[in-house]
């Protein structure tokens, strides 16, 4: 079994390198990555050396690459993780979104057309489904919710996933789609929430909040959401959407005073920022189809996660350091700097 993965340097496709390694030494994992902002070869570095273990810098969007890979190592499986995800880029710059979610995803599939896979597995957001309003705690997101986006990212996602179920009704090709709540947990980029809260308590920097604080997502802890895709990409039913969720709604602002709790810093570093454009109240799922069809649930408590994913900061400040003390500071400067 040969398995590529594409967006292998970032934050959930490296955590997935990492638990495919561990779970199966014996398959072949192919990673491809363009090195983009947000990808990071350090966060590979532990697997560099294995012998069932290959990496590729290549742009997803580059046909010629793509096939020419194809034609080198006939994957069986292919897992496209490759995206432009952060919401507050693609409102500043929403075209390199357009390209990379769904002109990337139009040549991965292609490829897969063109050499055969037995399975193409498109990474998704809850985010394509818009939001729910905070004063319904009843509502959550189910595979049936009609798509519904608020920003170029969200809208860039969707464009992506019908394509991606266009190639299966029109062509055959063999895919699954999963659409997961917010992750959390080690080699997350440091413009997202926790990170960035984390790293900027550590030095004592202003926490930015946007708005009050009030917005409320369900908090995945990354290798949940790993064992999920796994579980859908070899034994999913193909043509189907599945839904991945902890069942584990917060408050950002509440996140942001537990890590201040945690590493014993005063709650007067918070600053509250004008609020992003379009920004989405709640998200929630209901991961009841992957979990009566599959048996997965999460296993990680938000409370053992979250000290899980302090204490991995704490360990390995090299690797987050040596980012934000880079092109991202100015990038910091131009999103939080004039915000307050």
């Amino acid at each position: 079994m040969t398995v590529l993965v594409t967006g292998g340097a970032g934050f959930i496709g490296g955590n997935f390198v990492h638990f495919m390694r561990k779970k199966y030494p014996e398959e072949r994992l192919i990673c491809v990555d363009k090195l983009t902002y947000a990808g990071n070869l350090s966060t590979l570095a532990p697997v560099m050396d294995d012998p069932n273990f290959r990496f590729v810098k290549a742009d997803i969007c580059d046909r010629e690459a793509i096939y020419k890979l194809f034609e080198a190592e006939h994957p069986d499986i292919v897992v496209n993780f490759a995206a432009e995800s952060h919401v507050d880029r693609s409102i500043e710059n929403p075209e390199i979104f357009l390209k990379t979610n769904i002109l990337g995803t139009q040549v991965m599939m292609d490829a897969c057309r063109k050499y055969g896979v037995t399975r193409y597995h498109q990474v998704s957001t809850d985010e394509v489904y818009g939001d729910l309003p905070l004063d319904r705690p009843d509502l959550f997101f189910t595979e049936e919710t009609p798509i519904h986006t608020s920003s170029p990212y969200s809208s860039s996602k969707a464009g992506a996933d019908l394509l991606v179920l266009a190639y299966h009704r029109t062509y055959g090709l063999p895919v699954s789609i999963s659409r997961c709540s917010n992750n959390y947990g080690p080699y997350h980029f440091p413009e997202k929430l926790i990170p960035l809260m984390i790293a900027n308590a550590l030095n004592d920097k202003p926490l930015p909040v946007y708005g009050e604080g009030l917005n409320v997502r369900d908090w995945l802890y990354v290798e949940d959401h790993c064992k999920a895709i796994d579980l859908v990409m070899r034994n999913g039913r193909v043509g189907e959407v599945y839904n991945i969720g902890g069942h584990n709604e917060m408050r950002n602002i509440d996140i942001v005073k537990m890590i201040c709790k945690a590493l014993d810093k005063p709650e007067s570093l918070i600053t509250y920022v004008a609020d992003r454009k379009g920004h989405d109240m709640r998200y929630a799922i209901d991961p009841t189809k992957i979990h009566t069809e599959l048996g997965w649930l999460p296993e990680t408590k938000f409370e053992d996660g979250i000290q899980k994913t302090i204490q991995w900061y704490l360990d390995n400040k090299e690797w987050w350091e040596e980012i934000i003390s880079g092109e991202y500071q100015n990038y910091y400067e131009k999103m939080y700097g004039n915000r307050s």
